[in-house]
C-alpha cells in the first residue's frame, strides 16, 4: 500500500517500502503532500524526487536500481570531444550558469521524450524548483550560441552532490556540452556523483550506469552533509578538467567508438 502524506508534518517513508520491481509501478513510495523547499529538501536528502503528471497528485518516487554517473567516469567520446574543441574556440559560443533558469526549465517541459506523452514538468513543478532556485538549491547549466540559449539542464545542488533532473536540447549535442561542463565543475569543487534518477540510452552512452538503491544512499548520506558549494559560475579554464581521461575515454580515443 503507498503512504500518503496528509500534512506538511507527514514525513516520507522509509524508502524500503517503495514498490518493488516488477510491480505495477517499481520504486513509487508515496504520494500526495506539497512541493515545498522544506519537502523537497527533505526528500533529496533521502534520494526521494518528485514525478508525476497533469491531474495526478504528487508522486514520490526511490527507484532500485538508481542510475547515476560518477564524475570519473564521464564519456567524452571522439565526436563530442572535437565538438567541444570547436565550442571553446569560438568566441560566440559560451557556458552560463544560472543566467537563465526560468528559460531552461521551461524548455525542458516542453521537450518530447521518447516514449513518453505530455511531459512530467508540470507547471506546479516549474514553480517548486523556481522557488528552491531563488533560494539557491536549483542551479541551470546553459549553452549559449550567438547569443541564442540553445541547451542545457538543471538539477539540485545539496553539500557535494548533484542530483540531475532534465535536459534540453535545439542544436546539435548542446545538451551534451551542458553535460560536460557540469562534469567539468563538479570536479572542480570535488563533487564526484551525479544522481541521474532513471536509465536511458542518452545516459549510458556517456558513462552512466546503474547501482542498488542501497549503494546509492550511502554514497549521498556521506555527501550531502558536507560543506556546499558557494559559487556556481563557469569559467572557461574549467574545460581543462576534461583533459584527464578515464580508460574508457582511452579505449575510445584509440579508434573503437
Amino acid at each position: 500500500m503507498i503512504h500518503w502524506l496528509r500534512d506538511a508534518r507527514d514525513p516520507l517513508p522509509d524508502t524500503r517500502f517503495a514498490l518493488p520491481p516488477g510491480s505495477d509501478a517499481p520504486g513509487l513510495l508515496a504520494a500526495g503532500g506539497e512541493l515545498s523547499p522544506e519537502r523537497l529538501t527533505e526528500a533529496y536528502s533521502k534520494g526521494v524526487f518528485p514525478w508525476y503528471g497533469e491531474g495526478q497528485p504528487v508522486l514520490w518516487w526511490s527507484p532500485d536500481p538508481r542510475m547515476i554517473l560518477w564524475t570519473s567516469e564521464f564519456r567524452l567520446t571522439r565526436s563530442l570531444r572535437k565538438t567541444i574543441a570547436r565550442f571553446t574556440r569560438s568566441p560566440n559560443c559560451e557556458v552560463r550558469v544560472d543566467s537563465a533558469f526560468e528559460q531552461v526549465i521551461a524548455a525542458c517541459a516542453s521537450s518530447p521524450r521518447e516514449g513518453q506523452d505530455g511531459t512530467w514538468i508540470v507547471p506546479e513543478m516549474v514553480a517548486a524548483y523556481t522557488r528552491w532556485h531563488a533560494l539557491g538549491v536549483v542551479h541551470s547549466f546553459e549553452t549559449w550560441i550567438d547569443g541564442e540559449l540553445v541547451g542545457g539542464l538543471y538539477g539540485i545542488g545539496i553539500g557535494r552532490m548533484f542530483f540531475g533532473e532534465s535536459m534540453f536540447s535545439r542544436r546539435t549535442d548542446a545538451s551534451k556540452i551542458a553535460l560536460a561542463a557540469l562534469v567539468c565543475f563538479c570536479r572542480e569543487h570535488g563533487i564526484d556523483l551525479i544522481d541521474c534518477q532513471q536509465r536511458t540510452g542518452h545516459l549510458v552512452s556517456m558513462g552512466g550506469r546503474e547501482v542498488p538503491r542501497n549503494v546509492f544512499e550511502a554514497a549521498i548520506a556521506t555527501r550531502l552533509p558536507a560543506p556546499p558549494v558557494t559559487r556556481w559560475n563557469y569559467h572557461q579554464r574549467l574545460w581543462a578538467r576534461l583533459t584527464t581521461l578515464t580508460a574508457t575515454e582511452e579505449f575510445l580515443d584509440e579508434g573503437h567508438s
